[in-house]
């Protein structure tokens, strides 16, 4: 880590009280570690401006919309070095919310969120089957996702 990005245990204990409770007022964090609300959000923009925090997101419980399939897709792609045209192609198809690009069997891990399994079906064989460079892909379906949460500082 570069001298001018490093951060030191406020910026954890800031980073920790966020993760949970992304909500939380700079003032009242302020409270809870002994510094300023001025310089709770000092410190927010200096980790966001070096790229540690990214941002916050609304996490939402999609079964509760109406959208109560979860899957991952192993993705096989022609050649390797497609990698990036295939991302991009997949990033225009809205029912996929996360790509990694991977070792193993797969050039590709991605995650697909769906109303149903007819919208799976058409997901699947309407819109990624036909993305240019993928060789093949197999579907696994989640049936439950028990833990998702931050790494502890």
């Amino acid at each position: 880590m570069d001298k001018n990005t490093e951060i030191d245990s406020i910026d954890l204990k800031i980073l920790t009280l966020l993760m949970e409770d992304a909500n939380m007022p700079y003032t009242e964090i302020g409270k809870r570690i002994q510094v300023s609300g001025g310089t709770v959000h000092v410190r927010m923009k200096k980790m966001e401006q070096f790229g540690i925090v990214k941002g916050s997101q609304l996490i939402i419980d999609y079964s509760k919309l109406g959208w109560d399939i979860s899957a991952f897709l192993g993705i096989y792609l022609d050649k390797s070095s497609l990698y990036d045209e295939v991302a991009t192609q997949l990033l225009e198809i809205p029912e996929v919310v996360n790509i990694n690009y991977t070792t193993g069997n797969y050039s590709i891990f991605a995650k697909i969120i769906c109303r149903d399994t007819q919208h799976l079906r058409e997901v699947l064989h309407d819109k990624i089957q036909k993305v240019q460079g993928i060789q093949r892909t197999e579907t696994f379906i989640s049936l439950e996702e028990r833990l998702n949460r931050p790494i502890p500082f």
